[in-house]
């Protein structure tokens, strides 16, 4: 069945089931790879996509229960934040395999257009969820406080 998405400022039409997930919507159908397949039960956060701007799990969201609303891939996302996180992702040095980054940035991302001036229980509530099997947590918290800084400035 053909339906209308928005990805990425972008009106596509993609011909899928209904119940087919946005992740492989995203991944199979638009060739967007950005977005990462990592538990298929939304626990991992890898598959972390904005929709309407909020953060979600696009591993279990079905394609139908989209609606009108808008997709942003971590190929799309932008702004302020987003450079500010990409910065200091890169700064302190935080991918190791890099996996799980997309999602990671994503929520990171989502946290700093909501709370400008995070604290630790902040980032550890906005992250949970995020799961990196090679354990940067500590370099994540503090990428996210460094571009926290760098939007104050």
């Amino acid at each position: 069945m053909a339906l209308a998405i928005k990805v990425n400022g972008t009106m596509q039409s993609v011909d899928v089931d209904n119940d087919a997930p946005l992740l492989w919507v995203l991944r199979d159908a638009l060739g967007l790879a950005g977005t990462k397949f990592g538990c298929g039960v939304a626990q991992c956060g890898a598959c972390t996509v904005f929709v309407d701007g909020k953060p979600m799990r696009s591993c279990t969201l079905p394609i139908s229960a989209l609606g009108t609303r808008e997709v942003t891939t971590i190929e799309g996302v932008s702004g302020r934040e987003a450079e500010a996180v990409q910065q200091a992702w890169i700064v302190r040095d935080v991918p190791q395999c890099g996996y799980c980054q997309s999602g990671q940035v994503m929520s990171a991302v989502a946290l700093l257009k909501q709370v400008k001036k995070p604290s630790d229980r902040d980032i550890d509530l906005a992250m949970n969820g995020n799961v990196c099997r090679c354990a940067t947590y500590v370099r994540i918290r503090a990428a996210i406080h460094d571009a926290a800084r760098a939007l104050e400035g």
